[in-house]
């Protein structure tokens, strides 16, 4: 079974609401997913990077915030050097979400910080597979998966109300479906790899 590690922050609750969404989609594929949250203020990582060192993948999760990501999962991203240095995620697969208020909010910005961060790990970048899930310029189509449009990683759109109606359900599918293609690709690269273990060496 895969391990997939999913870090993130949430300020008002809509991040951790599609971190869940992800974890539900991880498991639904056969994953075993481990939810960690980044708390406010937050400087001692400890206990995620041992926590991660298990995991065959992880899906970074952050709100856009003036841009980019939240202050919280940058100091989880500055505080990685420790696992930086010793290439300690070198070779697992990474992916990521994000939400913002507005259906844009420069949530590209914060997708594409993540997936430079991961790459700086040595790690392979997982984007969503899915075609843009509303190309109707007369519909808002808020069921549809992919709505935004977006191949790098799930994004989300939350009004200014209560996570439990926002994001909305096109939104929340988008994130389980790339939890469900992280787990997918974690199993497919754990039996990748155990069956390259097991192979004779080549002597050329």
């Amino acid at each position: 079974m895969s391990k997939v590690a999913i870090v993130y922050h949430s300020g008002f609750g809509h991040t951790d609401r599609l971190a869940r969404d992800v974890a539900q989609g991880v498991a639904d594929a056969g994953g075993l997913p481990d939810l960690l949250r980044i708390e406010p203020q937050q400087s001692d990582f400890g206990e995620f990077f041992d926590r991660i060192a298990d995991a065959d993948a992880i899906i970074f999760g952050s709100p856009t915030y003036m841009g980019t990501v939240s202050a919280p999962m940058k100091a989880f991203m500055d505080a990685s050097a420790r696992p930086y240095f010793v290439k300690a995620w070198k070779d697992k697969l990474g992916a990521a979400f994000t939400v913002s208020g507005s259906p844009s909010g420069d949530k590209l910005n914060t997708l594409t910080s993540l997936a430079i961060f991961a790459a700086q790990h040595g790690m392979l970048w997982i984007g969503t597979g899915q075609a843009p899930g509303n190309n109707d310029d007369h519909s808002a189509a808020t069921d549809a998966e992919n709505r935004l449009g977006s191949f790098i990683g799930a994004m989300a759109q939350a009004a200014n109300e209560s996570p439990d109606v926002t994001p909305g359900s096109g939104d929340r599918a988008s994130a389980r479906a790339l939890g469900g293609r992280v787990a997918v690709a974690a199993a497919r690269w754990r039996r990748g790899e155990s069956e390259a273990l097991r192979a004779p060496a080549l002597i050329g």
